[in-house]
């Protein structure tokens, strides 16, 4: 269903309107001009080799180009859209071959017109004069080339229009979740193949190499992120990077009971974002398998409650509300459930925000965060607000033993007492656990975009 979905173009056209409509429900009229700007090209300091390139979302959304140094204009009032791309350099085709032209461009891409950018300040002084001077030119700041003119227009507005694309990006079409499906079929493959890659990798390296090259065999040539391949204790580390880590502690000389990977690959600038937990040895340790089991069931019972206008901070509460009551039966956390709700002794615990938009970026716009907020519990939430059909959100709770984060709490004269030191002893060596997957919100429900197994029962099957 995906693919048949992505053989037809990336619908530029329709996102350029829904842009439009924004600015106007803010009072501008249909007398203006959307601007916007590929990233440029850049080389390597000291070298003369360019840079990774990743072209700039607000640019993509509106065109679907990847093209490097082009150029678009939306006339709003004709509903022209129109794409500028580089014209051939006889230099760079000695070492490049030709690029792309006009009419594949065209062929390519949902635009009205395709021009070269030599072309750029010609076209926008027409579409200014058009309307004798009373027209805006909307753009991004600090995106705009030297050489760019906006000759005849009233007015550059250089604010607007970054809101604009970034509340239009929070709603997908149906071509952008078919981006997201892909980007979440081709990352569950590699996620097997990492946990396959384990029985006999020494390094947590050679399991982001699995992941990795598993994605780039598939389709996805980029990272979402830098994928998180944490073992053991280091797991507890929310972002942790490294991944360089010995599989076997050293102390022991026995392998580590579990890794946490965090990575999802990115498909036409489109992003997964995944995480699994999985053992080392064949099966979970007792303590692992009993904090799977109440992030498996925080992540199950919050995805549950979504649909259309659910308010994101109920189903936060609620992840909250069953790790305290997992934690009480395991008796790490001891005292009634609505005082340690109150006490936000569960944040020691749980620390992060449960999710996040989903789209082009891997935190993606529009969820409107306040890391001002003095609730420990919501200080991290990057979604506020209630979640509208057609976004797609990730679904992440954790339970982690990080000393950092929990000793503030056993030090604390008010708080010491809801925590059992010596249960937790037990726990440390457990590192953390996190669930996630990409979620796509519908009027009736939700529709779970992740493919990768999770179960307890598939992953050991997996690992052993």
């Amino acid at each position: 269903m995906a693919d048949s979905i992505l053989a037809g173009k990336y619908p530029a056209k329709a996102h350029a309107r829904r842009v439009a409509e924004y600015l106007q429900a803010r009072g501008y009229d249909n007398a203006g001009v959307i601007y916007l700007e590929a990233q440029k090209t850049r080389l390597i300091e000291d070298n003369d080799e360019a840079m990774p390139f990743r072209q700039r979302r607000p640019f993509f959304y509106l065109s679907g180009c990847l093209l490097p140094d082009s150029y678009l204009t939306y006339d709003i009032e004709a509903d022209s859209l129109t794409l500028f791309i580089p014209p051939i350099d006889p230099e760079e085709v000695i070492w490049s071959g030709l690029p792309m032209s006009p009419d594949e461009a065209l062929d390519q891409y949902d635009v009205d017109q395709v021009l070269l950018t030599t072309e750029v300040n010609a076209t926008l002084c027409s579409i200014g004069s058009a309307h004798d001077g009373k027209s805006v030119a909307f753009a991004i700041a600090d995106q705009i080339s030297k050489e760019t003119k906006f000759e005849g227009f009233s007015e550059t507005n250089l604010f607007v229009l970054k809101a604009g694309i970034e509340s239009s990006r929070v709603v997908k079409d149906e071509y952008e979740i078919a981006l997201l499906r892909k980007a979440n079929d081709i990352s569950a493959k590699a996620h097997i193949a990492a946990i396959q890659a384990s029985k006999a990798a020494t390094n947590e390296r050679e399991i982001e190499a699995a992941f990795i090259a598993t994605c780039i065999a598939n389709g996805c040539r980029e990272q979402s992120y830098h994928p998180i391949v944490a073992s053991g204790e280091k797991g507890a580390t929310l972002h942790y990077g490294n991944n360089d880590q010995e599989l076997v502690e050293p102390a022991s000389k026995q392998r580590k009971n579990n890794v946490l990977i965090d990575a999802g690959g990115e498909y036409r600038t489109y992003c997964a974002d995944i995480t699994r937990v999985f053992p080392l040895n064949g099966r979970f340790v007792a303590e692992t398998r009993q904090i799977y089991e109440i992030v498996l069931q925080m992540q199950n019972e919050c995805i549950a409650m979504l649909k259309d206008g659910v308010q994101w901070e109920d189903v936060h509460e609620k992840a909250h509300r069953i790790a305290i009551q997992g934690l009480l039966k395991l008796g790490i956390l001891r005292g009634p459930e609505n005082e340690l709700f109150e006490k936000r002794v569960s944040v020691a615990f749980f620390p992060h925000g449960l999710g996040h938009y989903l789209g082009m970026d891997t935190h993606d716009t529009g969820g409107n965060p306040n890391y001002a907020d003095k609730d420990t519990m919501f200080r991290y939430l990057r979604v506020r607000g209630r979640l509208p059909t057609g976004s797609v959100i990730t679904v992440e709770p954790g339970i982690y033993f990080c000393r950092f984060i929990i000793e503030p709490f056993l030090n604390s004269e008010d708080l010491k007492k809801y925590i059992d030191i010596n249960v937790l002893e037990r726990y440390w060596s457990v590192g953390g656990v996190r669930i996630e997957d990409n979620i796509h919100i519908t009027k009736e429900g939700y529709e779970n975009l992740t493919t990768a197994p999770k179960t307890i029962e598939e992953v050991e099957n997996l690992a052993s």
